[in-house]
């Protein structure tokens, strides 16, 4: 029998075949490929902190947002600051 995960992911239905419930919060982020140097990560409305990411659990009906990091900044040639 075939495992699935059912939980919401930044507001979004999603099940994640292959994954049971009970399931580490690090195999749901490497199940859905995301970058971890590059995201944020909140648990059912509480902020998971990276290095406690394998030790979080995610069940059935799990409520994950997921805020990812973009670099950028100032590409003006000699940028001003205007007060």
């Amino acid at each position: 029998m075939e495992s699935a995960l059912r939980l919401i992911v930044n507001g979004v239905p999603r099940t994640l075949e292959g994954l049971a419930s009970p399931t580490p919060l690090a195999s749901v982020l490497e199940h859905l490929e995301l970058r971890p140097d590059r995201i944020a990560v909140e648990l059912n409305g509480e902020i998971a902190p990276r290095t406690e990411w394998p030790n979080l659990t995610v069940v059935d009906g799990s409520r994950v947002e997921v805020v990812h990091f973009v670099g950028g900044g100032c590409h003006r040639a000699n940028p001003q600051v205007v007060l």
